[in-house]
Parts: C-alpha cells; structure tokens; sequence
C-alpha cells in the first residue's frame, strides 16, 4: 500500500519535495535494520540505551530524575520486529505525505516527535512500576494520522493496493483508510490482551494530540485568511 497522487488531491500551494517522510522513513529503516543485524546481547544493550522505560519516565515526570529524555525520541527509530517497522512505515508514508504537504517539513517533524514523546509518556503514568523497555514509533505515528484526518477528513487518499496478482490504483476516503489503523490497534489489542490494551491508549493519546494540532492549525489558517479578507475590503 502506498500513495498516489496524493499530494496533488490536498490542496496544496506548490509541489514540495516530501523530504521529511522520506527523512523519517529512512530513520527508521536504517536503524531498525542495524539493530536487528545485532547479537542478542548487543539488541540488549542498545534497547537499555534507547528504549522507553515506564519507570523511568515516572521518575522524570514526578522530578525524581531529572536526566534521560532523549529517549523519548530516540526509542522512536527502532523497532523490535518486521512487522511492527513496515506497519508503521506504511502508514508514516501514506499520511506523513500529505501532512507535510499542508504544513511543511517542520509541521510534520513536529507532530511526529510530539506525538510519539506523548506516547511514551502515557506509558510512564499508566505503568510507572514497568520496568521494561519500549521502542517504536507507533505513537509518533498514531499523531501523523490524527493530523491527516483533522486537515483532509473529507479528501480521499490515492493507494496502490495488490489485489491477487494485479496492483489497482483506488482513491479512498481519508477517514476510511484512518480506520483501518483503528481497526489495526484493535487488534494489537486483541492479540495481546495486556500490553496490547496498554498501547491502544498511547497510540490514542498520539492520535489525539495529532488531530488537535490539525484543528488548530485549521483554525489559524481560516483566521488568518479571514484578516486578510478584511484587509482587501478595506482597501
């Protein structure tokens, strides 16, 4: 599943390279890639390096601790299985896109980073006793797709999806295709009944924080052309 034409259909100013997605993408592939060519004992220590510890993350919120946030957005890169890396990759490129197409490189960077920091936050005041380590950037993008579905929710997405042995190109509603990531959590949530009702809010929790920055960003722009009417019928 991949994009098509999908810039073209948001409204956008101008065609803009989309070298945050890609920047992002590659993030996460290069790295996830170099981690899962480690020994075990190397995965070890890297994820201990890396990883979002809910314990910790419990000492940094109640000021115990006051050093190791940067694993909040270096956990974001590394992923812990194949599955998990292309699911995510899929929907970072098919909704990172247009997002970045409406707000830039900066607004996706944003959204993204924030997103996938809140998540694991959520983490830290859900479980502070966990003393596990997460990695992944589902809540990073659990916030991309959130921001698509505030600014484009009655556009459709361009997709190339396999169907048997010919590849057809279909353009879905956008809130269509976000339900399928809801129906995707649903089932991480089925699957595994403990951490997968545990994820299923903190990908909410970036899901929201995504759509709230859509609407917000709406809400700027709409006042902003509003002013800018108003200049004209002045003059």
């Amino acid at each position: 599943m991949s994009p098509s034409a999908t810039a073209s259909k948001a409204g956008l100013r101008e065609a803009r390279f989309p070298w945050m997605t890609v920047l992002l993408c590659l993030g996460c592939l290069v790295c996830s890639v170099l981690f899962a060519v480690l020994e075990p004992h190397q995965q070890r220590v890297v994820i201990e390096a890396v990883g979002a510890n809910p314990s910790r993350l419990s000492e940094l919120l109640a000021g115990v601790a006051t050093s190791g946030w940067s694993v909040l957005f270096l956990s974001l890169f590394f992923h812990s299985s194949w599955l998990h890396l292309v699911g995510n990759l899929v929907y970072l490129w098919v909704f990172g896109l247009p997002v970045e197409g409406k707000t830039g490189p900066l607004g996706l960077a944003g959204v993204f980073f924030a997103g996938g920091a809140l998540a694991h936050l959520v983490l830290g005041l859900q479980l502070p006793g966990f003393d596990g380590f997460v990695i992944g950037a589902s809540g990073a993008v659990s916030a991309v797709v959130g921001a698509c579905a505030g600014l484009f929710p009655t556009r459709r997405i361009g997709l190339f999806l396999p169907l048997g042995l010919v590849v057809e190109s279909v353009q879905l509603p956008t809130l269509l295709v976000v339900g399928s990531w809801f129906l995707l959590q649903l089932l991480y949530a089925l699957v595994d009944p403990t951490f997968g009702a545990m994820a299923w809010w903190t990908h909410l929790a970036g899901f929201v924080l995504g759509l709230v920055f859509a609407l917000l960003a709406r809400a700027v722009a709409a006042a902003t052309a509003g002013r800018r009417r108003s200049w004209v019928s002045r003059d």
